[in-house]
């Protein structure tokens, strides 16, 4: 088993949905340990083709390690989903994957600094070669900039409360560590129903501003759909509403069978044309019973699939 081993999540759904053919190509653009990738390449077994790529260089070769049976078959490099048309060509994949959920090696490893159950270093860079940790964005950023990371991209309630108090704090002894935070944070918010931490949410925000993950999703979705065919398949799994309402705004976009002359919806000035996108399923599908008692951390994920009408 590789030691980078991350257990994928509705499998099977993403399997039906893709619907791998010997022929076909695939991209997965969030490669992690490779469970994904490994089922796509199996299923499209002998002649399919996989692109992969992850922004964290020690999944990439993880993965690398974990297709070695499917040598020949596949193509992997460092680097964010959103970039994905800038080496794969266009109109060339019959299905292309995004998760975007943290994989649990990322999770489990303290030195990552993405964990609230063990300390370790302010950093939740997927991509170590970035710049900006979260140390830098809490002991940094201003009041107002700190309470809006927190509400924004975790609905976070008390996100003022605790941008003030985090600000007031930091001047004597700045955050260095995952547990001084989450500590700090556990200290000044409610600990409601006890089963979740007080400070997800806060842990959640900071991951997704240091790496923006709202820009590179939206680039993300653009990007898949210039290297998907006209018949092919977008899967994107989601674990929280934000991300999930990203992708149903992209999608609502192109399911349109008309557009309109600026940014208001005037049914007077629609200009009939062809939807670019078809929904599989209007609803978001969610994993069963079996596979959350299997894999609790698979209980928030979502996926959704569209397919493409035309370029």
């Amino acid at each position: 088993m590789c030691a980078y081993f991350h257990q994928p999540v509705l499998l099977n759904e993403v399997l039906a949905a893709l619907r791998p053919g010997t022929a076909g190509c695939y991209a997965d653009g969030t490669v992690g340990g490779a469970g994904h990738a490994a089922a796509i390449l199996r299923a499209s077994s002998p002649g399919g083709r996989l692109y992969g790529c992850d922004r964290d260089g020690t999944a990439v070769a993880a993965a690398t390690v974990a297709l070695a049976e499917f040598s020949g078959r596949f193509e992997l490099r460092q680097g964010s989903y959103a970039e994905l048309a800038g080496w794969i060509p266009a109109g060339s994949c019959d299905g292309v994957l995004l998760d975007l959920g943290v994989s649990s090696p990322q999770l489990d490893d303290p030195a990552r600094g993405f964990s609230l159950k063990a300390d370790g270093p302010l950093d939740m860079r997927f991509d170590v070669r970035s710049a900006r940790t979260a140390a830098e964005i809490v002991n940094g950023a201003d009041e107002s900039e700190l309470a809006g990371v927190f509400w924004r991209y975790g609905d976070e309630r008390h996100s003022r409360r605790l941008a003030r108090a985090l600000v007031a704090a930091r001047g004597s002894r700045p955050f260095r560590t995952t547990g001084q935070l989450a500590e700090f944070v556990a200290a000044r918010l409610p600990r409601g129903n006890g089963r979740v931490h007080p400070a997800t949410k806060v842990f959640q925000a900071l991951r997704m501003a240091v790496n923006d993950e709202p820009g590179q999703l939206v680039a993300g979705l653009e990007a898949a759909w210039r290297i998907l065919k006209v018949g092919g398949r977008l899967a994107v799994i989601t674990f929280h509403s934000g991300e999930d309402r990203r992708v149903k705004q992209f999608g609502r976009v192109l399911e349109k069978d008309y557009d309109v002359p600026g940014e208001v919806d005037v049914p007077e000035l629609r200009r009939p044309r062809p939807a670019r996108l078809r929904w599989l399923e209007r609803r978001a599908i969610q994993p069963g019973d079996a596979e959350v008692v299997a894999n609790p951390r698979a209980r928030s994920a979502q996926l959704r699939v569209m397919e493409k009408l035309m370029d």
